[in-house]
């Protein structure tokens, strides 16, 4: 563990000299007092429930970027540079390698959704009567998830392809997949398999399970009552744990 905890604190630095945690926590931090007190249309501070409902889209749009951009690059840019040969020629597995980098950068995306989102919750809780902390805290734990899901995602990306640019344009294909194309996709199903009635129109059993195969469209059902959070949460669990499982078995395989 210490070698992986040595990797994961040069991780975490490297991006908080380079300010990526400040700003990100400013950018959330903003992000949640504009949707409290802008949104209101001029009626003051709104609570935590209404605050997280607009938020949504916003936050459902930015940390999957922000997860995709911290770790598209992490392997197979070292790689490039020639850097990760001089890692693994010390005594340091490609597991801990893998490991030390999902903690490092992590740690980043939870310390900016934890100081950004936090320091707005506690301005809107002194503004607002009987704030509802676990649903807040909810959305905070949610979107750490959404960002970790994603950045495991992209050390997949990182450990298959062979270039930087590979990795990008696979990280940028994912987004636009899962934030756009999917719902296309969706919908399309869901139209062809519908049967016409006169009643009005109702969801089939299947659709809101299969949005569990989303990670982005997972994290929306949060504030709908249709599936059960533990689903939800445990779902976006899975989606950390099973790409970062098979980074580190491609990765144990790939000459570098």
């Amino acid at each position: 563990m210490h070698t992986v905890i040595s990797i994961a604190k040069k991780e975490f630095m490297d991006n908080f000299r380079n300010n990526w945690i400040i700003g990100l926590s400013a950018i959330f931090a903003i992000l949640a007092l504009l949707a409290s007190y802008f949104s209101s249309r001029g009626q003051g501070w709104q609570d935590f429930e209404s605050t997280t409902s607009t938020m949504m889209t916003p936050v459902q749009l930015l940390i999957p970027i922000i997860g995709l951009i911290l770790g598209y690059a992490t392997i197979v840019g070292e790689i490039e540079k020639g850097s990760m040969g001089s890692l693994l020629s010390h005594p340091v597995t490609r597991k801990e390698v893998i490991l030390g980098k999902f903690l490092g950068l992590g740690s980043v995306i939870s310390s900016t959704v934890l100081v950004g989102f936090g320091i707005a919750g506690v301005i809107i809780a002194v503004n607002v009567p009987n704030p509802d902390y676990v649903l807040y805290l909810l959305f905070i734990g949610a979107s750490i998830l959404l960002g970790l899901a994603f950045m495991s995602l992209a050390l997949f990306f990182s450990s298959f392809f062979k270039s930087r640019s590979a990795a990008m344009g696979g990280a940028i294909f994912l987004w636009v997949f899962f934030t756009m194309f999917w719902q296309f996709l969706i919908f399309g199903i869901l139209i062809a398999t519908m049967e016409r009635s006169s009643g009005p129109p109702a969801f089939p059993d299947w659709f809101y399970p299969i949005q569990l195969l989303n990670p982005t469209m997972t994290y929306s059902l949060i504030n709908q009552d249709v599936l059960s959070i533990h689903w939800i949460l445990l779902s976006l669990i899975a989606w950390t744990i099973i790409p970062m499982l098979i980074a580190f078995w491609i990765f144990k395989r790939r000459d570098v």
